[in-house]
């Protein structure tokens, strides 16, 4: 029997460089943004497999659960996290919404793949001191004051962001 998901959830960390890698260096940035299937280069449209799962997707019509999927979770996840948006400078990810800078298309494996909407997230850059501080807190109840500041412990306030935007989006598409 073949697993067929409603949704694909890829619940990720991000990272920037560290510099030299013998004298790694915390850096400043943290921000949140999440991709979903689209923006294929020349190259990658050559490419056999990518235009068949390209073409599935499209006519399975993936994007059109996929965009507002990840649109209602990505404003959710920003609340929750306070994270600003993350900007490409590259041209491998391109917006999709003018209204909404966390939602990116972008040409992943994961997001290729799934052949049903996929919500692939990336939150916390884990090399940023208050995050990397966050992390070696692990999980717990209530909050702590980490950097100054009063906090869910990160593994619960990302939980309660993807928890939430779902919420939203499945009580708005979902009437029973």
């Amino acid at each position: 029997s073949e697993i067929k998901p409603d949704i694909t959830l890829c619940l990720h960390y991000n990272a920037e460089p560290w510099g030299n890698s013998y004298k790694p260096q915390f850096v400043t940035s943290n921000h949140l943004h999440l991709l979903l299937n689209g923006n294929y280069s020349y190259g990658e449209f050559q490419l056999e497999d990518n235009r068949f799962h390209l073409f599935k997707r499209l006519l399975q019509r993936t994007h059109d659960e996929e965009l507002p999927l990840n649109l209602t979770i990505a404003e959710a996840m920003a609340k929750e996290t306070g994270l600003p948006p993350y900007n490409y400078t590259t041209t491998n990810a391109k917006h999709v919404d003018q209204n909404n800078s966390y939602v990116y298309a972008r040409n992943l494996l994961a997001t290729r793949l799934y052949h049903n909407p996929v919500v692939f997230i990336e939150p916390y850059v884990m090399n940023n001191h208050e995050v990397y501080q966050r992390i070696k807190e692990g999980d717990y109840h209530g909050k702590r004051k980490i950097s100054g500041k009063l906090r869910k412990s990160l593994i619960r306030e990302y939980a309660d962001g993807v928890a939430e935007g779902l919420r939203r989006y499945y009580s708005k598409v979902r009437r029973y």
